[in-house]
């Protein structure tokens, strides 16, 4: 659960911020609906966008045989333009963001904004270790648990008091079972 609300709030904040400044430098109008746009636009990016690329990518893969490098490198573009346009149009949809005014607005409206959505995953995609990183070590401070870091090859220390304190009890686990339970509970 934890990984969900530290993914769900790191994206958001990240989406807010690329709303924002879509609504500054765009046609496009976010202005007070940008927090319930990013809501929106997060939660279409985590579950909804990685089902449409998937399907997009698919009928693209028939006829990947026939183009050449240049062509695919040019179909991918615009797979990715059809997702972020896809995306850019459900948010507008679903919240009180505006295309903006005019032909030549909203042809803009249209068009700049997936730009913008390509870029922000872009440099979200090179951050976001380290962006959820840091929002895991907030979310653990606000909630008052603590996380260690182990490494994966290396067993985990047994505290002595605990794992003596287990063995007292006649639970019918073994060693290996309150370890596991252990490990479970500290995730």
């Amino acid at each position: 659960m934890k990984k969900w609300v530290v993914r769900f709030v790191s994206l958001l904040v990240f989406n807010v911020v690329v709303l924002l400044l879509i609504g500054w430098l765009t046609p496009a109008r976010v202005g007070w609906a940008a927090l319930w746009a990013g809501i929106v636009l997060t939660a279409i990016v985590i579950w909804i966008k990685p089902l449409v690329e998937k399907w997009f990518r698919s009928m693209a893969a028939r006829s990947a045989g026939r183009r050449t490098r240049a062509g695919e490198k040019l179909v991918e573009a615009l797979l990715a333009f059809a997702v972020a346009f896809l995306v850019w149009i459900g948010t507008v949809l679903l919240t009180g963001v505006s295309i903006g005014g005019g032909i030549f607005g909203a042809f803009w409206g249209y068009v700049l904004p997936p730009v913008f959505l390509l870029i922000g995953w872009a440099i979200y995609g090179a951050v976001d270790d380290r962006v959820e990183s840091q929002a895991g070590a907030l979310y653990d401070r606000a909630t008052g648990t603590k996380t260690v870091a182990t490494d994966a090859t290396a067993p985990a220390a047994p505290r002595p008091e605990s794992s003596a304190a287990r063995s007292k009890r006649d639970d019918g686990l073994t060693e290996e079972q309150r370890r596991m339970l252990d490990e479970l509970g500290k995730s």
